[in-house]
């Protein structure tokens, strides 16, 4: 029982911040009063709870938040973040890395779902005698959703415990 108060005291704890500076309106923060902090707050709770209770399985999904969080909030405010759909993989891929430095679990997912990401993500920049890996990239880029069905129901059927 402990253990859950952890995630939501912090969670409180945070949650309560995030109102209260909302409530005093200080100038230097007024960018951060969006729903992409919350989605920062809830990631970062369970970030701090995983390593407070050394409970390693919510790293993974306290990543993601955090990530996205992040994505959307640098997307809203700054001119120069990137909107491309790789960013995802990459937030995914590198959630599965944190995961991995304390559980020793999902270091492949982590490298392929990096190494895609960044390989979509600078692809178009490359000279044009690299013209066959913008066709690649297209039917990556169309057909990509079909790669999560996939492997998510590989992972349902073949990846049993």
């Amino acid at each position: 029982m402990k253990r859950q108060n952890t995630f939501s005291g912090l969670l409180l704890i945070g949650i309560g911040l995030y109102f209260l500076l909302r409530e005093f309106q200080i100038p230097l923060l007024t960018q951060f009063y969006s729903w992409p902090t919350i989605l920062m707050i809830i990631g970062i709770a369970l970030l701090l709870h995983s390593y407070i209770a050394m409970e390693y399985d919510t790293l993974f999904s306290g990543g993601v938040l955090l990530g996205l969080g992040i994505h959307f909030h640098g997307l809203r405010n700054y001119s120069f973040w990137i909107d491309h759909w790789g960013i995802f993989p990459l937030i995914i891929g590198l959630s599965f890395l944190l995961r991995f430095q304390k559980t020793r679990k999902g270091i492949f997912p982590a490298i392929i779902l990096i190494a895609l990401s960044l390989f979509v993500i600078f692809a178009s920049n490359k000279p044009g005698w690299f013209y066959w890996i913008n066709v690649i990239v297209h039917f990556i880029e169309t057909f990509w959703p079909l790669l999560l069905v996939g492997f998510g129901l590989y992972l349902l059927w073949f990846k049993k415990k």
